[in-house]
């Protein structure tokens, strides 16, 4: 089967890269963001 001709949804090897891509910004992201304000994510979205 092509590539291109392939499902991009579900259990797949492209889906899974960019979910675990997303992931990682996230992360870094939310890291980032507490070393700016000093606060835990948590406290930020008001849990803490």
């Amino acid at each position: 089967m092509n590539e291109e001709n392939q499902t991009r949804f579900g259990f797949v090897n492209f889906a899974e890269t960019w979910n675990g891509r997303l992931a990682m910004m996230g992360i870094l992201i939310g890291l980032g963001t507490e070393l700016i304000t000093g606060q835990s994510i948590l406290r930020q979205i008001g849990f803490g």
